[in-house]
């Protein structure tokens, strides 16, 4: 099964190297300008995270079909939306390979060159810690070969978009895309992944975000690898011990976990330097 999960990663990698031309115009920008009604009025697109997310997905989708069709894969979708993956790829063959793909987008932050906004990467609670469940989730955990993250970063764009503005047809040209400047990377999620939760929801594993460590996948466990990410998520905030001043704590972050674990804290303490260096980001 590894062989077959390098071999759908170097695929999938080279795949979305061709996403560029269908979605950006030669300067970068998005080919998405907004919404048309049976009138022909365009309606400007909202900078909200969620609806360019949800747009970009729809505009790949396509696409993204055609590559499983070609390399011998069914799309299996969520049946309900908050279910964990966005994608199934189910090999048509054999059906007990099967891979967990999420779809995500972030943004470039302005203020903090070479980061991003990061993005989540999936619960770590009860699908996560019973790999037999099927709660929240299309197959039990344990049933998915891999699991790995379709990625977008860009940016947004620095002039001030009219949400209420109506453009005639004839006026297409001349509309503001809300973003640009696309960058694509698919990485198994462990690989990317921070040791704080994902914003807005502590059961969400949160992602690093440094650009270039998310491009090539030198997450918080790249260096030590799919079991200590395993362990650490399965039991976070459950592990409790004793701080030199001899109060009780809960384990919330990789080092202590891994010096609790009795591991080597070598592998891990460029990214801890690196995130308290800057505040907090990673």
């Amino acid at each position: 099964m590894i062989d077959e999960k390098q071999r759908f990663y170097e695929k999938l990698q080279g795949f979305v190297q061709s996403f560029a031309p269908s979605i950006s115009t030669g300067d970068g920008q998005w080919t998405v300008k907004g919404f048309i009604d049976i009138y022909k009025n365009i309606y400007t697109i909202s900078i909200d995270t969620k609806i360019v997310s949800k747009i970009l997905e729809i505009h790949l989708f396509p696409q993204i079909l055609k590559f499983a069709e070609e390399n011998g894969y069914a799309i299996v979708l969520p049946e309900h939306q908050n279910y964990y993956p966005d994608l199934s790829f189910v090999n048509v063959q054999d059906s007990r390979i099967k891979f967990a793909v999420d779809f995500k987008t972030t943004y470039r932050l302005v203020r903090y060159p070479g980061y991003c906004n990061g993005f989540t990467l999936g619960s770590h609670g009860e699908y996560f810690i019973n790999r037999e469940s099927k709660k929240n989730i299309q197959f039990p955990y344990k049933e998915y070969v891999g699991h790995f993250c379709l990625g977008i970063i860009y940016s947004r764009s620095p002039a001030l978009i009219d949400e209420t503005r109506i453009y005639p047809l004839d006026e297409l040209q001349s509309i503001t895309s809300v973003i640009h400047d696309f960058q694509f990377f698919v990485a198994e999620k462990w690989k990317i992944a921070s040791d704080r939760p994902g914003s807005g929801n502590t059961a969400n594993i949160g992602s690093i975000t440094r650009i270039e460590d998310i491009l090539n996948g030198q997450g918080m466990f790249s260096r030590l690898g799919e079991s200590w990410f395993d362990d650490y998520w399965m039991n976070y905030g459950k592990i409790s011990f004793k701080t030199e001043n001899g109060d009780i704590r809960k384990i919330t972050n990789l080092a202590d976990f891994i010096a609790y674990r009795g591991g080597d804290l070598n592998l891990i303490v460029s990214r801890v330097l690196r995130r308290k260096l800057k505040g907090g980001s990673q």
